[in-house]
Order: structure tokens, then sequence, then C-alpha cells
């Protein structure tokens, strides 16, 4: 059944059960995108960092560039959501991740690594507002009470794209570095050597953007399948006032404290795993092993869905965060196949954390949906944050030491999942009240 379109200033109404199938598909295509290209950075890490012999701190600054965008682009587009409506949104956001896969042909002209990390930046600001509607919108579409089921039932699809990205960009990336070490070059043979490699990472992020327009052609011929209600217009940065609930406000941490550890594990997992006392591997094999460690949390969220509709989703939070503590001492502290499995079981245990710490925050947000989803989403700058950090402690003492970074970030997690443990209720609706 068609739906109203869409008008301007408008919110989704709650479609609920009723919402057609293709919308939903829609969403779930939504997250196989944008958590597939974000991945990639794990691959594009040490490419880079063999390319521009970068130290292990500003290597980091690839996630930097990326996550940094969260922090700067979320709130404008829950700006963008209640202009112009979800899907349209959906399309602006993919047609700017569209315009950063191009930019990577500048870059590689450029063979400079600044170019490489603004096209990053332009990526993520799309990625940023395709991500501000998707999880919103996903616990629109059906009952109030298994939203926290829902959103992790979604990021099964995300974990799918970060799992199949790795694998394949690790062959088309990685599988093309020469032999040449290109710290024994200078002059013209470096710059020749980097123009031709870096041509290998534009040819992918190509090929992104080809299927990215195509995407974002099929949003638009599908832009009035949502219905949308009007809500009254609030300021820009009105979303702040909501960081006066404890609960959301905890919950904002804790998306920080997340995405940080994830992005700072998965960035270093090609670099650990190649280490003589780990698994000893060449890069293009540890880069498939990236798959693994997404792949982990694919089949976690899948299972996560239906754990989280028996148990109390902010106790199985605290738990799966002290087992990926246990798992990073354990890593840190053993050599060989136990070291390097141990870090990569991680992702089975990250499996249910974004979309349960997401939700357990969102709870309660009514219409201002949306600007909690922007709020929420500036948080994932831990992403651009925390890896930097871990490669500070990693560079002064090694990569096993960095781990107590992300440590520290999971036993955060787990007191925000003992926090929000128990059901929320109307008494902390009124802790803040609705402003217009």
């Amino acid at each position: 059944m068609a739906m109203a379109p869409a008008s301007a200033g408008t919110h989704a109404a709650a479609p609920g059960d009723n919402a057609p199938a293709d919308l939903r598909i829609f969403v779930f295509v939504l997250f196989f995108v944008f958590g597939g290209i974000t991945s990639l950075n794990d691959v594009l890490i040490p490419k880079l960092k063999d390319l521009f012999v970068l130290s292990d701190f500003e290597a980091m600054l690839i996630q930097s560039a990326f996550f940094s965008a969260y922090f700067l682009i979320s709130i404008p587009a829950a700006g963008l959501v209640r202009k112009f409506g979800y899907m349209r949104t959906a399309m602006i956001g993919l047609l700017t991740m569209t315009a950063g896969c191009l930019f990577f042909i500048p870059a590689a002209s450029s063979g400079l690594f600044v170019t490489f990390l603004a096209a990053l930046f332009v990526l993520a600001a799309g990625i940023t507002v395709v991500q501000v509607v998707a999880n919103p919108l996903i616990s629109l579409l059906g009952k109030p009470q298994t939203a926290h089921s829902r959103l992790t039932f979604a990021q099964a699809f995300n974990s799918l794209g970060t799992t199949i990205f790795p694998i394949v960009g690790s062959s088309l990336i990685l599988g093309a570095l020469a032999t040449v070490d290109p710290s024994a070059l200078s002059g013209d043979a470096l710059t020749a050597y980097r123009a031709d490699e870096a041509r290998v990472v534009t040819q992918t992020y190509i090929g992104l953007a080809v299927a990215l327009a195509i995407v974002a052609g099929a949003v638009w011929l599908r832009r009035d399948r949502l219905a949308e209600e009007k809500n009254p217009p609030r300021s820009l940065f009105g979303a702040f006032d909501l960081l006066k609930r404890p609960r959301f406000a905890f919950g904002t941490l804790g998306i920080f404290l997340y995405v940080g550890a994830e992005v700072a594990i998965g960035s270093y997992i090609v670099l650990y795993l190649t280490q003589s006392d780990v698994l000893g591997i060449d890069q293009v094999s540890a880069g498939h092993l990236v798959g693994l460690y997404w792949g982990g949390a694919m089949v976690g969220r899948f299972v996560g869905s239906a754990i989280l509709r028996v148990f109390s989703p902010g106790k199985v939070l605290t738990t799966y965060a002290l087992i990926n503590v246990l798992l990073l001492l354990v890593s840190a502290n053993t050599t060989g196949t136990v070291a390097g499995y141990s870090l990569l079981a991680i992702g089975l245990f990250n499996s249910i954390m974004f979309p349960t710490i997401f939700s357990l925050a969102s709870e309660g947000l009514g219409s201002r949906a949306a600007e909690g989803s922007g709020l929420l989403a500036t948080a994932i700058v831990g992403g651009a944050i925390v890896p930097p950090l871990a490669g500070l402690v990693s560079d002064a003492s090694s990569i096993r030491f960095a781990f107590i970074v992300p440590a520290i970030c999971y036993l955060g997690i787990a007191a925000f999942g003992y926090y929000a443990r128990r059901p929320h209720t109307d008494v902390d609706m009124a802790e803040v009240p609705l402003q217009v």
C-alpha cells in the first residue's frame, strides 16, 4: 500500500508492523552499506601506513578523520531529517557518500596523505547522515517493546557488510602491495610508487561510488513510501537538553566508549596478527581475518536479537563488556594462536553493544527520536579519539600494552549496562520536560 508523501518539517509517524516490506529492506540495505564501507578503514590503515611510512599514531589519524565527521555532522543531519524527512535525507547522505568516494581520485593524484584524510571525512559525513536516519527509523518499524531486538537484528546486516567488505577489500587493496620497501625510496621513485599504489585504492572506491549512486536512485524512486507527520520546529542544537536526562547522558558516553574500543581493536588487527609472536602471517591473510572479527559481530547480533527478548538488555550488555575485558587481558598476556584468536573473538561480544546502548539511551524520547539519534551519533566521535590514544600508548610501549585503552572503555560500558538494567519508566521521562 502506497503511503502519503512526506512534507517539510516533519517526522515519521510510527508505521509499526504495517510498514511496507520494501521500506524495511531499504533500512537493512542502509545498515549493510555504511557498515561495510566503515570497516574498509581497517584494511586502508596498513596500506597507507606502508605507503606514507607512518607511525601508529599517524596511521590512527585515518580513523580520526573519518569519525570526527560524526561529531560535526550528526546534529545538522538530525536537522535535515526534520526538514526533509527520513527518505529524502537518506538520499542526501548516499549522494554525499558517493562524492566522498569520488574524492579519492584527486587524493590519489596529489600523492598526499592529508588529501586521503579529506576524502575519508567527506565519505564519513555521508555515512553519518545515513546512520542518523537508519537508527531511529528501524525503531519505528515495529512495536516499542521489541525495539532492542529489532535494532540488534538490523545491526546484523551492518555486520554482514563489515564481514564481506574487509575480505574483498584486503584482496583489492592489500593484495596489490608491492614488495618494495617504501622507506628505502626517495624523490621521483617514491612519488611514482605512491601514485601507483594509490590508484589501487582509488579503483576500489570508484566502484563503491557507482554502487552508492544506484542505491540513491532507488531511494529517490521510493521517497514517498513513508508517512510523516508534522512536529513543531526546534533549535538545531536544542537536542543538547536531552543530556540532562541521566540515562540518556550515560548512554551517550557509552556510545563514545563502545565505538572507540571497537574501532581501536579493528584498526590494530592486521598490524597485530602479522607480528611474529602472534600469528606471523602476511598482511593479506591478516586482512581476511578482519572479516572474522566483524563476522563474529554478525553472528552475535542474530543470536543476540533472540537473547534480548528473554534477558534484561542492561544485564546482557554488562556481561558482554566484562567478557571483552577478559579477552583483551588474555590476548595481551599470551602468544600465538591464543593471542590472535582471543582478540578476534571480541567481535562476537561486541555484537549487541551499539544497538543495545542506543536503544537503552533512547527509551522514552518519543517525537524527539531523531534529535536523540543525532546527539547519540555525535558520540561516535569516540572512533576518532580512542584509536589515536591507543596509538600513542603503542608507540611508547607496544600494541599489547595499548589494549589497556579499549579495556577501560569496556569497563565503562559494563557500568552503563548495570545502571540501565531496569526498564525505562514514565518517571524517567519526567526528569526533563520535552521542550519545543
